[in-house]
């Protein structure tokens, strides 16, 4: 797996969390508060994070009692992910292309569409594998994706943001297949520049559909928004999938 993959520059990068540092620890706690009571997840459940990042889903699961395991590819997320482990939480340095632990899990998540990155459908299918075969039977797989038609009808081109002393000049475009974003850095203070390019596939209810059937995963809800309404292919932000494991 070639070591210029966009993911893991990006997510390695300091610059990457600053970006995105709106996504914070009350945002995680009141996330997974919903979680558990909507799924009504059960006292001692074992569960995966995968991709995890820093771990802050993983640490509001795991201060509710949870068994707690994350994941993810980037290892300087997961060096400060460790300095939160416990008993019950632990992280892992792992790609989810490739298998990870079998028949332990009874939940998996995968938060705010930290999926649909990889250049062939063979890698999101094992990557999709490698959750399924994670989970025990009966087992529940929550996705957490980004709604196509949604993001194409709600398309911002161009967005400039200063955080501290460093710009993000924001570039958005897509074609049939993906969504593109080109951050251009600009940290004047330590004279450093620099451009990423995140890219997502267009992944539809039908796809997601078919990919965790293969993984023997059958969907059993769809919803809209982090407050469960029913999801609309039309309006919806989120395309949040609830799939279950009904065969190895």
């Amino acid at each position: 797996m070639a070591a210029t993959e966009w993911f893991r520059l990006w997510f390695n990068s300091p610059y990457y969390h600053l970006l995105y540092e709106n996504r914070n620890e009350a945002e995680a706690i009141a996330c997974i508060n919903s979680f558990t009571e909507h799924l009504k997840i059960p006292e001692g459940s074992f569960i995966l994070d995968a991709a995890c990042g820093k771990g802050r889903h993983s640490r509001a699961f795991a201060a509710k009692g949870f068994n707690v395991t994350g994941i993810d590819l980037s290892p300087d997320s997961i060096i400060e992910a460790k300095k939160y482990e416990r008993d019950n939480l632990h992280f892992y340095v792992h790609d989810l292309r490739l298998p990870f632990w079998i028949n332990y899990f009874n939940y998996a998540f995968n938060f705010f569409t930290s999926f649909g990155y990889f250049k062939t459908m063979r890698e999101h299918n094992d990557a999709i594998r490698t959750i399924a075969q994670s989970l025990k039977l009966n087992g529940v797989f929550v996705i957490d994706y980004l709604n196509v038609r949604y993001v194409e009808d709600n398309f911002v081109a161009h967005e400039e943001k200063k955080l501290g002393n460093v710009l993000f000049k924001i570039n958005r475009w897509f074609n049939d297949d993906k969504f593109y974003k080109r951050i251009q850095v600009e940290d004047k203070e330590k004279n450093i520049s620099g451009t990423y390019t995140e890219e997502v596939k267009k992944f539809t209810l039908g796809d997601f559909t078919d990919m965790l059937s293969y993984g023997g995963l059958l969907i059993e809800n769809a919803f809209g928004d982090y407050t469960f309404e029913e999801y609309n292919v039309k309006k919806s932000p989120r395309m949040i999938m609830v799939a279950r494991k009904i065969r190895y």
